[in-house]
């Protein structure tokens, strides 16, 4: 849960990329801020609109209430009115389960963002996590406080975490930044529990004691969160740091609490730092000087290339600079954007709104499809990629968007009935919605497992003329994927091997087209062309899951069951007196473990941690 944005807007729905990044859509077409999709991704679970919780939202709600009379005439305030609808809204919502399974959970985390930096870990009964700041979260902390109050110890833990900066010149690790955030926090009538410390590197112990005196905090509640390659060691490094002990101790959560189950994170861990061979993807839109923009496609391409054991390289194309405007204004940043698009493996143009661009966006999808290059369209990409189409390939020279050029004598793209023009607020077509695959065996249908449907989030405005779709058939654009009513196009399939999608791509379990775009890539672009097979072959009943885990070159009797197409295995070829071989077969080898190994990630039914 996040509460609150600390912002008066009801949703996020209505801000711009620029103010808060990307607008995250939920299952029940909540907009809400890129964060819960952060929390989506890493726990594996479906979070509701009420799980975030915006200033604006919780004023609204007390307004509605005074009009109604609920107060029976009593002077509304922020203590008690607003900072108890904060907490009946918290308790309400940590009851509603999000994870599959009846009943509400054991644990609820609350995260109030800001700049005095707390957090607040609930308790299996009642609970959060906090980082406190602006003055509009001001009425959360009282919340809050009351809160920790109310419930007692043992179901309110509170996590500060605070920045350990490290001077450069020195190397020394300063503590009195921390030291008077937990100060100023305490003044708030939060007492923290558990200091989590961000650094550049592991904290000295001397540090630690030196905060733990100064801060009133025990030693072993004291975790560093240094530097690391990449996110997905984070939990391994709690871990090693036993924080779940802590928080086990602290929450009274003996005999709910299990081991926790890392394997699959340390797996991922692995799979990315030891990939290099790169896969370039051009990622052409409109928000390209702020990644946040696109965070969750982001997300979802690194995802695809680590299953690809790829290194995840992302080209920014402004879309304005690929246009003749351009080329006339600042013919360097012309020639820099169509050289970054020439020499990437896929290209994938993103969601967006406005006519800011397009034309640009729309010379992209060209230039993929007269030079086969793999190309995924998300939400406006699907739309620009029919655009472009009806352009070319059916030679409608006016062929245009209805949010673009209303006048335009071809509309491929039309507004939707269900839509408003007055009230851009929660008022397109959101959240999950089904798509019914037309064509059983078409790629789009075979990258879910050839199922006849799948659910997907939307979040768009503008759909494909129904009116047009016959005609864009014979031309030879089939519309695979449609709805409930067999009229809307929600996915279709190009004749020269792309993938464009009309849903807004959300969690780990969209990573489907992403996982063929980044494959289609390394197929059949240079990356991949100028390399065979690999010779070897790994089967199931040799992987070794020890020595993957630990990472460690594995002894000769482990190259047992690897076998080539001729028939010869690595034991055989160093027994023969080959001692050059088994290094280069050891590289090989570790591949193929990697490989069987996300392949058995992806086909299981156990839950994808981190995804």
């Amino acid at each position: 849960m996040r509460a609150p944005d600390p912002y008066l807007n009801t949703d996020a729905g209505t801000l711009s990329p620029f103010e808060h990044g990307e607008v995250f859509v939920l299952d029940d077409g909540g907009e809400v801020n890129l964060d819960l999709g952060n929390y989506e991704r890493f726990l594996d679970i479906k979070l509701t609109r009420d799980n975030n919780i915006t200033t604006g939202k919780i004023y609204q709600f007390v307004i509605n209430k005074e009009r109604k009379g609920d107060y029976l005439g009593k002077t509304v305030q922020v203590v008690p009115h607003i900072t108890n609808a904060i907490q009946e809204w918290i308790e309400r919502v940590a009851k509603i389960p999000v994870d599959g399974n009846e009943g509400p959970a054991d644990v609820c985390i609350i995260e109030l963002g800001g700049t005095i930096g707390a957090t607040i870990f609930s308790g299996h009964n009642d609970s959060g996590i906090l980082d406190a700041g602006d003055i509009e979260s001001m009425p959360f902390i009282e919340a809050l406080g009351q809160f920790s109050y109310r419930v007692g110890p043992g179901n309110f833990c509170l996590v500060h975490v605070s920045l350990v900066p490290v001077l450069d010149a020195v190397g020394e690790q300063k503590t009195k930044p921390t030291q008077h955030s937990v100060r100023s926090l305490r003044g708030l009538g939060l007492m923290p529990n558990i200091l989590a410390c961000r650094s550049t590197k592991p904290l000295d112990e001397n540090i630690k004691e030196k905060l733990s005196q100064f801060c009133h905090i025990p030693v072993a509640n004291i975790i560093t969160l240094n530097d690391v390659t990449n996110i997905w060691h984070i939990p391994l490094l709690l871990r090693e740091q036993k924080a779940h002990e802590a928080f086990i101790k602290l929450l009274k959560l003996q005999g709910i609490a299990k081991e926790p189950m890392l394997e699959e994170w340390t797996i991922i861990a692995r799979i990315y730092d030891i990939s290099h061979d790169p896969v370039r993807i051009a990622m052409v839109g409109k928000y390209t000087g702020l990644s946040d923009s696109y965070i969750s496609v982001l997300k979802a391409l690194s995802h695809a290339s680590i299953a690809c054991q790829k290194k995840l390289v992302v080209d920014w194309v402004p879309s304005s600079d690929l246009e003749d405007s351009t080329k006339a204004e600042a013919p360097d940043l012309y020639r820099a954007a169509w050289r970054r698009l020439r020499g990437a493996d896929g290209i994938l143009v993103p969601g967006g709104f406005g006519d800011r661009g397009v034309e640009g966006k729309i010379l992209a999808v060209k230039y993929a499809r007269e030079n086969n290059v793999p190309f995924l369209g998300i939400c406006l990409g699907m739309q620009i990629a029919v655009i472009e189409f009806a352009r070319s390939v059916m030679n409608l020279e006016d062929a245009n968007s209805t949010e673009f050029d209303p006048d335009t004598t071809n509309p491929c793209v039309v507004f939707m009935p269900e839509g408003c023009k007055t009230h851009l607020g929660g008022t397109m077509r959101l959240g999950s919605r089904r798509t019914y695959f037309e064509v059983a065996d078409s790629k789009a249908a075979k990258l879910y497992g050839n199922v006849s449907f799948v659910d997907e989030r939307h979040r768009h405005r503008y759909e494909v003329n129904p009116d047009m779709t016959t005609e864009f058939e014979k031309a030879g654009l089939a519309f695979v994927g449609k709805d409930e009513t067999k009229r809307l196009a929600y996915s279709s399939l190009f004749h020269w091997c792309a993938i464009s999608s009309g849903v807004q791509v959300k969690t780990w379990k969209t990573l489907c087209p992403f996982f063929r775009t980044c494959r289609s890539c390394l197929w059949t672009t240079r990356t991949f062309a100028a390399k065979s097979q690999p010779p070897w072959r790994l089967y199931k009943e040799t992987y070794n899951k020890q020595w993957l885990l630990t990472h460690a070159i594995p002894p000769e009797w482990e190259f047992e069951g690897l076998t080539t197409r001729n028939g010869f295995s690595p034991t055989q070829s160093h027994q023969k007196g080959n001692l050059k071989k088994p290094a280069r077969y050891k590289d090989v080898i570790q591949e193929h473990l990697l490989r069987w190994q996300w392949n058995a990630c992806l086909t299981s039914k156990l839950p994808h941690q981190g995804f």
